[in-house]
């Protein structure tokens, strides 16, 4: 077991100075990637890319993704006619390879909108924002919290890449038709335990909150069903709708974009997914233990975009479309650039690298399965009736 044991430690110290002497998975997992120093995401263990990486992003294959972007998002900005500034706001930026790509080539093709763009960055990792503002050092680029943009202060588009499947999850299980809650403890004496290491275990009891039964709710997700096995396990994101909430608030005209990989709720909840979706990723391995390899490893889980959509409506965000994203990235022109790898002089090994990366994009069994929600706020029925070139499919 690769894990940090300081971070162990500290896990092991909330959960014995807890009165209850146990926390719920969504606790756990919040400090295993966000422990304001041992956290994946709050030290240098977050690896993302291809070489000694645990995991890649589509703007780790080249700039296609993050230009096809930044067409969608000049045209949002023709839509809402052209306001100064159009701010655009990255939620979770990576490495900032994404921003690169969008800034660049709206310096390169757009440069009216270059000049009336805002770009700003929300990055909770200290780590991965050194690097940022290492990469984007030449570029009009600020950092800045959620929480520290005024409400109301936004016109443009919130936007996120592979951000909310990172979100801690609540996790719960159906014993004899009820919905139970998962906890983790240190107790190995504890009745009914699940050892999966030898340092934590889990527990089940009452749901540590109403919002589990509420979200379910949210979602028309009826789990008494005769159809759902005991034993049946899933997640339950309740930071993604906080998320939500701030950035509605925040907003006040415009767009929110949410790239990630995910499924409407009647396919996350199907009977038949009964372990859940939540997955570990270590060295461009996953497995489903996020017991092992404690602050060493990426945790997330898949969204469920059906509570994206409902929350958002309780949020003044209407719904514009969700769509997958290699037909996103087609509507945007991305096979027009396949197309042309044909007349392009390149040598040939860098021809066939392009056009792989390219059809990693479209792959519907990989990224381009992602889904890609985009919502929106404050707009007017002209602005309304406008489609969006990423919804609108090519023939």
């Amino acid at each position: 077991m690769d894990s940090n044991p300081v971070l162990c430690a500290a896990i092991a110290n909330y959960i014995t100075t807890n009165p209850q002497q146990r926390i719920t998975f969504a606790q756990f997992m919040d400090m295993a990637l966000y422990h304001p120093e041992y956290g994946y995401y709050s030290s240098d263990a977050v690896k993302i890319g291809f070489k000694d990486s645990d995991f890649f992003t589509s703007p780790n294959l080249c700039p296609d993704f993050g230009e096809l972007l930044a067409e969608q998002f000049c045209q949002m900005w023709e839509i809402l006619g052209k306001p100064v500034p159009f701010s655009l706001v990255e939620m979770g930026a990576g490495q900032g390879l994404l921003a690169l790509h969008i800034l660049k080539y709206h310096q390169l093709q757009y440069p009216d909108f270059f000049a009336a763009l805002e770009y700003i960055i929300v990055e909770k990792s200290p780590t991965l924002r050194q690097e940022q503002q290492q990469r984007l050092q030449d570029l009009p680029v600020r950092w800045c919290n959620l929480e520290e943009i005024p409400p109301n202060a936004i016109a443009g588009c919130f936007f996120s890449n592979e951000l909310v499947d990172a979100f801690p999850v609540h996790q719960f299980i159906l014993e004899t038709g009820e919905l139970r809650e998962i906890y983790v403890t240190t107790d190995k004496n504890e009745k009914e335990t699940n050892t999966l290491c030898p340092l934590f275990v889990e527990v089940t009891r009452e749901p540590s909150t109403p919002q589990l039964a509420e979200y379910l709710n949210l979602v028309e997700m009826d789990l008494n069903q005769s159809t759902y096995p005991d034993g049946y396990r899933s997640e339950i994101n309740l930071a993604a709708l906080d998320w939500l909430s701030i950035v509605a608030d925040r907003l006040q005209r415009g767009y929110v974009l949410t790239i990630d990989y995910g499924y409407p709720a009647s396919r996350y909840y199907n009977p038949r997914r009964s372990q859940g979706t939540l997955q570990c990723y270590y060295q461009h391995r996953f497995h489903d233990n996020p017991y092992i390899n404690i602050g060493r490893q990426d945790i997330t889980a898949h969204v469920d975009f059906t509570a994206l959509e409902r929350w958002g409506e309780r949020c003044s965000l209407e719904k514009v479309g969700f769509i997958q994203q290699g037909l996103f990235l087609l509507a945007l022109g991305l096979g027009d650039r396949i197309a042309a790898l044909s007349s392009q002089q390149q040598p040939l090994s860098q021809l066939l690298q392009r056009r792989d990366s390219l059809h990693q994009l479209l792959d519907p069994t990989g990224l381009g399965g992602f889904g890609v929600l985009i919502q929106s706020k404050g707009l007017d029925n002209t602005e309304i009736s406008q489609p969006l070139k990423g919804l609108t499919l090519p023939e």
